[in-house]
């Protein structure tokens, strides 16, 4: 599989979210081809590279459980009001956010990936906020199907 980094188009669908919710970070998680742990392969507004190294199991941390219910995920304040621990969510830890929408991303028909928008502050994303992640990552579905193992 090539680089996610590399598909100009993953970049510029994420430069363009940002953009348009106003949010301070992108980021892309992926389920690894092999094995159930999940791995975030691409940000945009990030502070650091720790993002790279953040590898969390299935049901696990923000991206895990995403993947594992298929469904839609909010955070308004980071880390209050929080099921689990602090440390189970190591993407709002190594990047600072406080308040986050997270959407998976499906290929053939399975939660496989997570696309996640988030700021450094409190905040509630609006309804056209949420609507613009899911049309973002309906489109990084067609850009990476033809490059992720099914």
């Amino acid at each position: 599989m090539p680089e996610i980094k590399e598909l100009p188009a993953v970049s510029d669908v994420c430069n363009q979210l940002k953009k348009a919710t106003g949010c301070e970070f992108v980021a892309l998680a992926l389920q690894n081809e092999v094995g159930p742990d999940v791995r975030w392969h691409y940000a945009i507004g990030n502070l650091n590279d720790k993002y790279k190294r953040i590898t969390v199991r299935f049901g696990k941390g923000i991206a895990g459980k995403i993947i594992s219910s298929g469904s839609p995920m909010e955070m308004v304040d980071f880390p209050n009001n929080i099921l689990g621990k602090v440390i189970d969510h190591p993407i709002m830890l190594a990047e600072k956010l406080v308040s986050t929408y997270a959407v998976p991303l499906f290929f053939s028909a399975v939660p496989k990936g997570v696309l996640l928008v988030g700021n450094r502050e409190k905040h509630h994303f609006s309804e056209h906020s949420k609507e613009l992640v899911k049309q973002s990552a309906h489109l990084l579905e067609q850009i990476l199907k033809s490059h992720i193992l099914r």
